[in-house]
């Protein structure tokens, strides 16, 4: 196994999540939390994403199609983190959430980042954060990241949203 280290500049492209049923699912990333649908591939494909990227997200329901969601105790994906620009969008995204009714399964200050946890209408663990810039990170004296885990203040959150 080489010892050479990832090229710094890689970044995970995009997530593709099989659905039971495409059009709840567009429904949730298009309408709700707001991605544009790019493309469709009949009824089993779309793709959708931020800033007329070509996709962020995949939704398919080629293996998946009227399914169940894993088991709890099963392997997959824990969520989907979708990076947020700046704490004023971040707080967008969650004014979004509550005028939908989107319940939020948690919320955290992890002292690198600020993040809302939730599920989509098939179960799949979504993040919806925002990165503190890097000179801010919480440190150990020996200059190891001291991540955290502490509640968000959601209401000061949704005071910084956009006008």
């Amino acid at each position: 196994m080489s010892s050479t280290a990832i090229d710094p500049q890689v970044r995970i492209g995009h997530v593709h999540l099989k659905v039971a049923d495409l059009e709840r699912a567009i429904g949730f990333y298009r309408d709700i939390l707001g991605f544009q649908l790019m493309q469709r591939f009949g009824d089993s494909a779309a793709f959708l994403s931020a800033g007329g990227y070509h996709h962020h997200i995949g939704l398919n329901t080629w293996e998946s199609l009227g399914g169940s969601p894993p088991p709890r105790g099963s392997t997959g994906l824990y969520h989907t983190a979708i990076l947020y620009p700046d704490r004023a969008a971040l707080g967008n995204a969650l004014k979004r959430l509550v005028s939908a009714g989107i319940r939020l399964d948690g919320a955290a200050d992890h002292g690198v980042s600020e993040a809302l946890y939730l599920r989509d209408p098939d179960q799949n663990g979504v993040e919806l954060y925002r990165d503190r810039p890097m000179a801010e990170w919480p440190r150990n004296p020996d200059g190891s990241l001291a991540m955290v885990t502490q509640p968000l203040d959601l209401e000061k959150l949704l005071l910084e949203a956009a006008a």
